[in-house]
Parts: structure tokens; C-alpha cells; sequence
């Protein structure tokens, strides 16, 4: 009987969640068996620490990239918003799983139609949040799902940003005292990868994996992160970009939001054409 595969994944309940479904895709269409490792990352330890003082970098994906480089794993399942735009050297995105909502939600106390405190670590959040609430206070607001929703129940802040994917990776539809809205995308455009599972592997292993994967997911993100490198761009900036349909969606403080085509059907052709909207939005030269 062959080895199982294994996977190593962060201990909070959306990452094991993701972990479950990830493990169930390799083992419908590899026809393996899986074994699941919990590692603890900096970021986890770290639960005080701001993300965005911090740079935010490879806080949650260093220990399982290292678990992966020393060959004590397979695969890293990450959540494809936290990877870094760039990768320690020897590894690689495999696959990604089918793209959930990607849209953010914002969650609010239900008592308080128009929040006036609003928490969130997230620069991108903040600086599209301000649009819609010009005069509000913003704080940060760290800890797993349940911990942040706790916490706002229990009054630590008016209301805070949540992405929609893990709500519903882990059934959370509602809670006692708070109310949601999903934040349509020409309100708020999503992190580069949110709503996406990532499977990471060693450099020239991904045809192993790429069967369980979903190629216009893993594509998808694949351009997001195209925009984010090309920019320089990281995960805890006030960066966003979002490809779907045929379309990127961009956000900046500098240069607010920008809506695109972008017919482009492979990589070769992607990166040519991120160049060209970089250039004709003047920010590459």
C-alpha cells in the first residue's frame, strides 16, 4: 500500500476545514490517502502582534514551507490571500481548490445601523471601508473567526470585515447580536487569492496534484498574484485585485479602482497584458 500523502496545515478551525476539503479532492481524484500535520506559525503565536506593523509576511506560511523544503510533507494547504507574492526557492503553487465567494462581509453589531468603530488588521479593508464610512474610528482586530465574532458581540468594536469564504467554509450564517451584509464587489474588491485554497508543493511536483485542483481557480489566482508582483505589492497592503470573468478588478490608494478587461486565456498572454494595464494606468514605466 503506497505512503499517504502528507498535509500540513495552521490548527485554526477554517484552516483545518480547508484542510478536510483539500484532502477529500486529492483523495477523489489521485485515489490516495491523506495524513494531516498541525504546525504552529509565527503568526499564530504572535495573536498580539499588528500584521501590518509586522509586514505580514509569510507569518502564517513560514513553518509549513519549511515542513515542505525539508521533505517532510507533500503539500502546504494555505489560504492563497496569505501566501506571499514571493516564494522561498524550491516551491510552488499546485493547484488550487474551486474559488468559494470571494466577496468580503462586513459584519456589524445588530443594535448599530451605521458603525462608528470598526476593526479590521487589513489595510486593503480599511482604505476601501473608508469610502463607505468616511467618519469612521478604525482599530485592529486579531484572533480566528469565532474569536473576532466573540469579540465583536461582547462590544469590543461596532463592526469588522470577514471574508465570506471562510463564514461559509465553517457554516457561520448567524450570530447571536450581529448582522451580516456581503459587500458587493463594486464596494470593496477582494484580497489577490481570497476565497481560494492553495496548495503548495516542491518546485516540479505539481502534475502530481494538478488533477485535484481547479484550473480556472488556480488560473485566477495566478493572475492576482501576476498584479501583486508586478507592483511589488504584498498581502497586508492596501493592494486588491480580483480576476474573474474575463475581467480584473483593481484597487489602490493612489489610483482608487480600475475595472479591465482582460481576455488573456494563459500565462504567457497574462503577463503581457498586466504590462500593458500597468503601463496605460501610468504605474509601470
Amino acid at each position: 500500500m503506497a505512503a499517504p500523502l502528507i498535509l500540513v496545515t495552521r490548527g485554526s478551525p477554517l484552516a483545518l476545514q480547508q484542510t478536510r476539503d483539500a484532502a477529500a479532492r486529492l483523495e477523489a481524484a489521485l485515489g490516495v490517502t491523506t495524513e494531516v500535520r498541525i504546525l504552529t506559525t509565527t503568526g499564530d503565536r504572535q495573536a498580539a502582534w499588528s500584521l501590518e506593523k509586522q509586514g505580514g509576511k509569510g507569518l502564517f506560511t513560514a513553518e509549513l514551507e519549511q515542513a515542505l523544503l525539508r521533505g517532510e510533507a507533500d503539500l502546504a494547504v494555505h489560504s492563497s490571500k496569505d501566501l506571499p507574492t514571493e516564494m522561498p526557492a524550491g516551491l510552488e503553487i499546485a493547484a488550487c481548490l474551486p474559488r468559494q465567494d470571494a466577496r468580503d462581509v462586513l459584519v456589524r453589531r445588530a443594535d448599530v445601523p451605521t458603525p462608528r468603530r470598526i476593526a479590521t488588521g487589513s489595510p486593503r479593508r480599511r482604505a476601501q471601508g473608508r469610502l463607505t464610512f468616511p467618519d469612521a474610528e478604525w482599530t485592529e482586530l486579531r484572533g480566528n473567526v469565532d474569536t473576532r465574532l466573540k469579540k465583536l458581540a461582547q462590544g469590543d468594536a461596532d463592526a469588522s470585515y470577514l471574508a465570506a469564504s471562510g463564514l461559509d467554509r465553517l457554516g457561520i450564517a448567524a450570530w447571536d447580536g450581529l448582522a451580516f451584509e456581503r459587500v458587493d464587489l463594486a464596494r470593496m474588491v477582494p484580497a489577490a487569492g481570497q476565497g481560494a485554497v492553495a496548495l503548495q508543493c516542491r518546485a516540479g511536483e505539481s502534475a502530481r496534484f494538478a488533477a485535484a485542483g481547479c484550473a480556472r481557480t488556480t488560473f485566477s489566482v495566478t493572475v492576482e498574484r501576476l498584479f501583486l508582483a508586478k507592483l511589488g505589492e504584498g498581502c497586508h497592503t492596501a493592494f486588491a485585485c480580483h480576476h474573474a470573468a474575463g475581467r480584473v478588478h483593481l484597487f489602490r490608494d493612489d489610483f482608487g479602482r480600475r475595472d479591465v478587461d482582460f481576455p488573456a486565456a494563459d500565462l504567457p498572454s497574462a503577463d503581457v497584458l498586466a504590462d500593458r494595464i500597468l503601463r496605460d494606468l501610468r504605474l509601470r514605466p
